[in-house]
């Protein structure tokens, strides 16, 4: 028997489904078009407004830059363009114990700075030393900047040259400063005794203690600061002479080497005798016979010196006549150079105990080991006068 033919059982397609499903999709496309439009315009929004917001920035640090560049260029021309000192030096006076400030202040009013808060807040920015007292001279062309600069730096200080010369007394020196128009006074009418005090020295005498050279001080420095300088001056050149000093040497102190320094400063002008002379000396010290000085008699009389040395001069006492007493004289009886403190420390000791000036206008001397070569010396430079 035959099979009855099978009844196709596969489904066909559901086809109304498949267009409600493609009819139900539509709606989202279009969502998703709208949120695509969304984005790019929100993204366009961003670009502009950060456009906007850097063209902002720029116009800012534009306008930063363009304000310091002003200031700049005004800071430039404040401090570099010429002071007006109307064609002529303009001369300021430092006191001491005076402030940047307080010169600053002054020199507004004097109609030199004409922005005093400006050249303040430089010195405030750079921090200079201490002012240096004293006299400047500013002369023309010159800038803020550079007036401040040599303020500063202690540039343009107009300046004052002092020349001591050897072998003169203090009495002397202290008449030169007085006499020195460029040198402010303040000793007039001071005792010794209070001079020292006011330089602060521990000697009780000021004969000797000051070198003798050329200088160069500050216009209208005091006395007082330019006898402090040659204090300290000759102790430094005394104590450095001390320590290389030769052996067995009659002094006891730098002091007693200062008083013999003076002493050769006065005997001769022959810088090369000067360790000759210093020799006869401490050779006659170390024998234990006296100096016999003439220079030594002289400063002993003081005002009652005229010119002329008498045999009276030598007979008289006086704590200063080597003809009278042992030994040296209480001070130094000048102001001696460094070469004779060399030669005090360091004398050329032979046989010589005596000398004599030669006479024949050269300034040197005939040195002698005994009396009897020292009279003939003597008879000599007596004929040489007479022949004069």
């Amino acid at each position: 028997m035959s099979e009855a033919p099978k009844k196709n059982t596969q489904k066909k397609p559901d086809n109304s489904k498949k267009t409600v499903t493609k009819t139900k999709s539509a709606p989202k496309k279009i969502a998703g078009a709208v949120r695509v439009r969304a984005k790019r315009n929100t993204t366009q929004a961003t670009k502009t407004k950060t456009t906007t917001s850097s063209s902002n920035k720029r116009v800012i640090l534009s306008s930063f830059f363009l304000v310091l560049l002003m200031i700049v260029a005004w800071l430039y021309w404040s401090f570099e363009r010429s002071l007006d000192l109307n064609g002529k030096s303009y001369i300021f006076s430092v006191e001491k114990g005076q402030s940047y400030n307080q010169v600053l202040d002054k020199m507004a009013q004097d109609g030199v700075i004409e922005n005093v808060y400006l050249a303040k807040l430089y010195y405030k920015f750079i921090k200079p030393r201490p002012l240096q007292t004293g006299s400047y001279v500013f002369k023309e062309p010159i800038s803020l900047l550079k007036l401040l600069s040599q303020l500063a730096k202690g540039e343009g200080l107009m300046m004052a040259k002092i020349t001591v010369i050897e072998g003169i007394t203090f009495k002397q020196l202290l008449a030169q400063l007085a006499a020195n128009e460029q040198i402010k006074q303040t000793l007039k009418d001071k005792t010794q005794s209070e001079i020292l005090q006011l330089l602060e020295i521990k000697e009780a005498h000021p004969e000797g203690l000051f070198a003798p050279d050329t200088y160069i001080f500050a216009l209208n420095e005091t006395d007082v600061k330019v006898l402090k300088h040659l204090y300290a001056q000759q102790q430094k050149i005394l104590q450095q002479a001390w320590q290389s000093r030769a052996a067995n040497l009659p002094y006891k102190t730098p002091y007693d080497a200062l008083i013999m320094a003076s002493i050769v400063e006065k005997e001769t002008g022959a810088a090369a005798e000067r360790p000759q002379i210093a020799g006869v000396f401490v050779k006659r010290l170390q024998l234990g016979m006296r100096l016999q000085t003439d220079p030594t008699v002289i400063y002993g009389m003081g005002d009652n010196y005229d010119g002329n040395i008498r045999k009276s001069d030598l007979l008289s006492y006086t704590p200063y006549n080597t003809y009278k007493i042992n030994g040296l004289p209480p001070t130094p009886i000048a102001l001696p150079s460094k070469e004779a403190i060399q030669a005090a420390l360091n004398p050329q000791v032979n046989d010589n105990i005596y000398f004599v000036a030669k006479g024949d206008g050269s300034g040197t001397h005939i040195f002698s080991a005994n009396l009897s070569q020292h009279n003939q010396a003597v008879a000599d430079y007596l004929q040489a006068r007479k022949g004069k």
